[in-house]
């Protein structure tokens, strides 16, 4: 790719990201009063599994500065079993329902979203959670529930393969994977909700390193994924609805020694 093409590209991100108003008239479906897509995603399967919610029973890092001083990205997981109850908070925390508002209008979550759309389903690769078999599952926001979609044959090659060969997340106890279900966000937003939906993206995962953080678990957000691979392993159709985002949790050691640098790499280059 030559220097030209190169400097069209950064030109074309610096406009998406300004998100320029090029035609007052324009109306997105919303204005138009089309129908409302659905607040969250139909359960995929018949059965589902309830997630238990007494969080008291967790110990929970209540002073807040030290959780924020204390949230980093973790890339070092001891493989640790992880109870169903961590794993409730962590999705409870991070996209939760506390209710719903005017005649299923809006979710009001646990975390922050423009125009209350919470465009994103959340799909996960768990292991050695403690009462789960290990596979793929959904979650349901509006009964808080999990669903079994299926097993892998070999969980840490899956994991290593979908995340472009980031090997250490194949130890985490939960990959969360967000899939974005366009016209959630498009409906209201139209064609400008594709930076709101990137922005929204971002307020999921904080909630998820702040909430790890509370409970003496470690996560790392991630960008780069194979979506055609995680899009056929989650049942999606890759258009309407595709994977874009990722964030391994895990267990770690409270006083860890940093077996893996990863800025290893600038140091060498010195």
């Amino acid at each position: 790719m030559d220097d030209k093409k190169i400097k069209e590209l950064i030109e074309t991100g610096r406009g998406f990201m300004k998100m320029p108003i090029e035609d007052e008239s324009y109306q997105s479906d919303q204005q138009l009063k089309k129908p409302q897509p659905p607040l969250a995603k139909s359960p995929m399967r018949t059965k589902a599994i309830d997630l238990p919610t007494p969080f008291n029973l967790l110990t929970i890092e209540n002073d807040f500065l030290k959780v924020i001083n204390q949230r980093k990205s973790e890339r070092v997981f001891t493989n640790q079993p992880m109870s169903l109850l961590q794993l409730s908070y962590l999705l409870w925390c991070s996209q939760g329902v506390k209710e719903i508002r005017g005649n299923n209008y809006a979710t009001i979550r646990t975390v922050a979203c423009g125009g209350a759309r919470h465009q994103f389903e959340c799909y996960m690769a768990l292991q050695n959670i403690e009462g789960l078999q290990d596979g793929l599952y959904h979650y349901l926001p509006l009964s808080h529930q999990i669903e079994f979609l299926g097993s892998v044959q070999d969980m840490k090659t899956f994991i290593d393969q979908a995340l472009g060969g980031q090997s250490w997340a194949s130890k985490a106890n939960v990959n969360f994977f967000y899939s974005i279900v366009a016209y959630r966000v498009e409906w209201r937003y139209g064609i400008y909700a594709h930076r709101v939906a990137l922005i929204d993206a971002g307020h999921i995962t904080q909630n998820v390193y702040l909430a790890a953080t509370s409970i003496d678990l470690g996560a790392c957000a991630i960008g780069y994924l194979d979506g055609a691979l995680l899009d056929k392993a989650f049942e999606l159709d890759g258009k309407e609805e595709f994977i874009f985002y990722a964030c391994p949790v895990g267990t770690i050691k409270k006083t860890e020694a940093l077996d893996f640098d990863p800025y290893n790499f600038v140091q060498t280059q010195r």
